[in-house]
């Protein structure tokens, strides 16, 4: 009976596929509540706010534009105090790291308090992005299905891109650039066949209910262009692939420089970001481009009308804006304003190349078109999301040759300047490799100093080789012994291979000194090294044990390193945070129940 009831249940490739369905239909209802948020915001404090203060009548009443991006940080102040670390700046970075290094578990709060703090931000006008949080909301989605499924970390990671893929499908209306931003960035570029089926499902079903409510509109309306003359145009596409590629580079460093900086800064964390709107709000007295996602101007600037000193100029404002905004504290993502930056750099590219050769080059328009594929691409390291993203807002296929040029181009040429695109700068600090995977991050974490074995015997160089058969003899489990001088600091190491060739004649035995014979030129370890880099040295020296001194500079020897103590120490960490993350998963659950 069991057995047949059995068969009516679904296999798991079904129950994978129903429940990326839900998660995506979840994801694209979401999306209409967090757009309707920030509209809702938008109007109450930026529109009625101006009309209050009567900025719209110019003269002094402009200097009172500061005062709405304020009011929405001031709001922020209770949020963060209630979610200490989860409102304030750009999360994202915070969000791979739970997905790819540590269990995957995202509490369910985090969907509202993305949602009200993102809002705030740039329905005020703070200068950011809603991509990156609707993202991890979609990604929260996905978690919170997986904790009440009660899956597996790898199965839990699927249901989080899945949601993400919903999400960035949902917003943009396009599908395919969503299952790319989840295989790309989410994912890191590794996934399986059935992990791109939940991909694929999830972001279909977001764009369904996405395109039910607000109709199958793209998110930026594109003239129909093309290119005029392939053999002129290519090249000057090749060109500014490679500025966007170097710009690219400089606006991530710039914002990690102004996040340092705020971070840095003296002053009480929640009246950061009212400094930080304070400052966007007098930025947008001259250029009110730069306040809030930038989406009106970036259509503006896709139809050809932009002037080029003012997209000259919001090319650093806008990069300004968007690090001052998230660096000080306020909430949003960096997609938005990549797009936006990308945008003024090919339609300012393109409006000279225009003025120069009119009849052999195509509108600003089409470049401004190609520089936000390339831009995205080259600062997030995910070209196929750029391209897919391009291809699916315009549906031409003869600009997107040019796209998919500038798009790869721009990626190498910023993975050149720098390996670290804008979401993996923090874990390059700390020595983390992300794409590695957590296995290699878990080594990395230990440092050398937890795993030595302290008790362990030395020889003095001035020994000669008859103790040192005495010293081999006592030793349980040692094949190499650290060698010292007459100052306690090591000078070498000896082992059974340095002494086979005297073994049988005694009276060499009494004469060689075991500072003749001990090999000087050695590997040395220090506490602060990790694991991953000395578990490197065992297998490139073909060795078992490193000795581990004080400081490479101060050789006092402190223990030895075995192979069997990196992989013990290894498995103690992995069953360690192996038990953490079951307690974090029935914490979740029990507060949420």
């Amino acid at each position: 009976m069991f057995a047949r009831l059995k068969i009516l249940l679904p296999g798991e490739s079904t129950r994978l596929i129903l429940v990326a369905a839900a998660i995506g239909i979840m994801a694209g209802g979401t999306i209409i509540v967090f757009r309707e948020a920030v509209e809702l915001v938008h109007q109450l404090i930026f529109v009625r706010g101006s009309e209050l203060l009567g900025i719209g009548q110019g003269g002094w009443h402009r200097l009172l534009l500061p005062l709405l991006p304020m009011t929405g940080a001031v709001l922020l102040i209770p949020l963060s105090l209630m979610f200490p670390g989860l409102v304030n700046g750009y999360g994202f970075t915070k969000f791979l790291r739970r997905v790819n290094l540590e269990n995957g578990v995202i509490q369910g709060r985090t969907i509202f308090i993305k949602i009200i703090a993102t809002a705030l931000t740039i329905g005020s006008g703070g200068s950011a992005g809603v991509e990156g949080p609707i993202a991890q909301i979609g990604g929260a989605l996905g978690s919170k299905v997986g904790q009440v499924s009660r899956v597996s970390g790898k199965r839990m990671k699927v249901y989080i891109a899945a949601g993400c893929a919903g999400g960035i499908a949902g917003i943009f209306n396009a599908p395919i650039a969503g299952i790319f931003f989840a295989a790309e960035i989410v994912l890191l570029g590794s996934y399986e066949i059935s992990s791109f089926a939940a991909l694929v499902i999830a972001s279909a079903m977001s764009t369904v209910v996405s395109r039910a409510y607000y109709g199958a509109v793209p998110a930026f309306p594109i003239p129909d262009y093309h290119v005029v003359n392939f053999f002129v145009e290519l090249p000057l596409y090749t060109l500014m692939a490679l500025l966007i590629g170097v710009l690219a580079v400089l606006h991530t460093r710039f914002f990690y420089l102004g996040r340092d900086w705020f971070r840095a800064l003296r002053l009480p964390e929640q009246l950061k970001p009212i400094l930080g709107a304070f400052v966007v709000g007098c930025i947008g007295i001259f250029f009110p481009q730069v306040m809030g996602n930038g989406y009106d101007f970036i259509a503006t600037i896709l139809s050809g009308e932009g002037l080029i000193w003012v997209m000259l100029c919001l090319i650093v404002l806008k990069s300004a804006a968007t690090v001052i905004t998230l660096g000080s504290g306020g909430a949003g993502g960096m997609f938005a304003p990549s797009l936006f930056i990308g945008g003024v750099i090919g339609g300012a590219f393109g409006g000279v190349v225009h003025l120069l050769l009119p009849d052999l080059t195509a509108r600003p328009g089409a470049y401004a078109t190609v520089g936000i594929g390339a831009f995205l691409a080259a600062s997030t390291h995910a070209p196929m999301t750029a391209i897919f993203l391009l291809f699916e807002m315009t549906g031409n296929y003869l600009i997107i040759i040019p796209i998919m040029i500038t798009s790869i181009l721009g990626t190498i040429t910023a993975k050149a300047l720098d390996e670290d695109s804008i979401d993996t700068v923090d874990f390059t600090r700390e020595g983390i490799n992300i794409h590695e995977g957590r296995e290699v991050a878990i080594m990395k974490s230990i440092k050398v100093g937890k795993a030595i074995t302290e008790e362990v015997d030395f020889i003095s160089e001035n020994a000669n080789v008859n103790h040192l058969l005495q010293l081999f003899r006592l030793a349980k489990d040692s094949f190499y012994f650290p060698v010292v001088n007459q100052n306690g600091r090591m000078v070498g190491v000896v082992s059974m291979q340095d002494v086979k060739n005297i073994l049988h004649d005694e009276e060499q035995r009494a004469c060689y000194l075991v500072g003749g014979i001990c090999s000087r030129n050695v590997i040395m370890l220090t506490p602060d090294d990790n694991l991953y880099d000395a578990m490197q040295l065992f297998d490139l020296k073909g060795i078992e044990e490193i000795p581990v001194v004080e400081s490479l500079e101060d050789p006092w020897v402190l223990g030895m390193l075995r192979r069997r103590d990196v992989i013990a120490a290894y498995n103690h960490e992995v069953l360690k945070r192996g038990i953490s993350e079951k307690e974090e998963t029935f914490r979740v659950l029990c507060s949420t129940s």
